[in-house]
């Protein structure tokens, strides 16, 4: 008789590339075990990695590559195979460790047989302490006794959303006594979220709907997500003696609100000075970058022979704001000093953020007015002293501002034919009177 060997094996979707091919072998890592006391009579465990093959195939198949450890998985009622079913080659990892029943010895039913294991095992001597042995070129045929997987091994999630974390298993047995079990844990706290016992009934906590674990689902549903709902969910299995657990890493993100305190056109006249400030607000988690660029709108629009944004440098920051529902908020600003050279030009904030595709970008465009003034002098004989007239010039924009330049130019010439008018009928008395003083005399 064979001796019987424990092993358990762990694949790891790193990819989402989509095959229509089943795959018939992998390419793994046999992590070995050698377990022995050291002089101060403590357990000490040397792991060995070992060179392996899972491989897909009928009892009594050549091995792949023969010069390898070959596990060789038969059919079974679990089609391991089809599990993992849509993912290339490339993407996947694959991993074999030996497994301890940690002493206990319970009858498994066979393939495809009725049958309960007992709940109350024999204990017997760890099976860890004398490991069979498993040469270099050994074939080990086995099937898939008990399989627990997930699709959403790494999942992002907004505030108040209500996520759905996956975890789906398989017996290859009816009627077997399932432990489904939910933990969450996050900086060296743990904590119980949801037991099921499928012999007893007995549900505690919520989140995993009956009706689907009697199908093998045992999806977790979050409450609405808050911070605190970060961190490690393990989803484990138990069917006596074997256990397994899966962990699902949560990350809450926040995506940030940009704001600029000016509108799509910032008119500003020739000298003053603006402070802009561009606001990233309620964002999660803290990494954040604001930048800033000067840029030719024209040039914006060109594909081809463009020249680049310049980045401003001036930038400063202020000291980032934690929100009252634990998200942040930060300002870049510049003040903006109106030169006629910088007439025309676009101003663009950038903000990018881990929970963002591509950046955001809030822009403005620059428009100043420069002075152009002119001395009026008071005509001949009139008035001591002179007037000032001054016109804003600015690039024209719109029929409006033509138009208000126009009415400007009138309205002066009116004040200038009124004020001569004004002078010359003063002047003409003065004449009469002394005219009338020199006939008396």
């Amino acid at each position: 008789m064979g001796v019987f060997q424990k092993v358990v094996i762990y694949f790891y979707v790193i990819g989402v590339v989509r095959s229509v091919q089943q795959i018939p072998w992998l390419s793994c890592q046999f992590t070995d075990e050698h377990v022995s006391n050291n002089s101060e009579g403590h357990i000490e465990t040397q792991l060995i990695p070992r060179e392996a093959m899972v491989q897909f195939g009928l009892k009594g198949d050549a091995p792949v590559n023969p010069h390898a450890i070959t596990f060789l998985i038969t059919v079974s009622k679990l089609d391991l195979q089809r599990s993992i079913e849509g993912v290339e080659v490339e993407e996947l990892e694959c991993e074999v460790r030996r497994y301890s029943t940690e002493g206990i010895h319970v009858r498994w039913p066979a393939l495809g047989a009725e049958g309960h294991p007992s709940d109350q095992p024999p204990p017997g001597q760890q099976d860890y302490r004398s490991w069979p042995p498993i040469a270099d070129r050994e074939v080990l045929t086995t099937t898939v006794a008990m399989l627990l997987k997930t699709e959403t091994p790494s999942v992002k999630v907004r505030l108040r959303s209500q996520p759905k974390l996956h975890c789906q298993f398989s017996i290859d047995h009816r009627g077997p006594n399932v432990t489904v079990e939910w933990h969450w844990q996050s900086r060296g706290e743990r904590r119980m979220l949801f037991r099921y016992n499928s012999r007893s009934g007995e549900i505690h906590g919520s989140g995993v709907g009956k009706k689907a674990l009697a199908g093998g689902d045992a999806s977790y549903t979050l409450p609405f997500t808050k911070m605190s709902s970060e961190g490690s969910y393990i989803c484990s299995l138990t069917v006596n003696p074997l256990f397994a657990n899966m962990e699902l890493n949560l990350h809450v993100e926040e995506p940030p609100r940009v704001s600029l305190n000016v509108g799509p056109t910032l008119v500003l006249e020739e000298g003053k000075e603006q402070k802009v400030v561009c606001t990233a607000e309620n964002y999660y988690p803290l990494d954040v970058e604001i930048l800033w660029h000067e840029q030719n709108p024209a040039a914006s629009g060109q594909r081809v022979g463009a020249p680049l944004p310049q980045e401003l440098k001036n930038i400063l920051f202020s000291s980032h704001k934690h929100n009252q529902d634990q998200t942040y908020s930060l300002s870049a600003f510049f003040y903006l000093k109106a030169s006629l050279t910088l007439s025309g030009k676009q101003f663009s904030c950038s903000v990018s953020h881990p929970s963002l595709r591509m950046p955001i970008k809030k822009s403005f465009i620059l428009q100043v007015e420069g002075k152009e003034c002119s001395r009026v002098e008071a005509p001949p004989g009139g008035s001591r002293g002179s007037s000032v007239a001054c016109l804003f010039s600015a690039e024209p924009s719109s029929l409006m501002f033509n138009l208000a330049v126009g009415l400007v130019l009138i309205s002066l010439s009116g004040v200038l034919i009124i004020l001569l008018l004004y002078l010359n009928s003063a002047r003409r008395p003065s004449k009469i009177v002394r005219n009338h003083t020199e006939s008396q005399w």
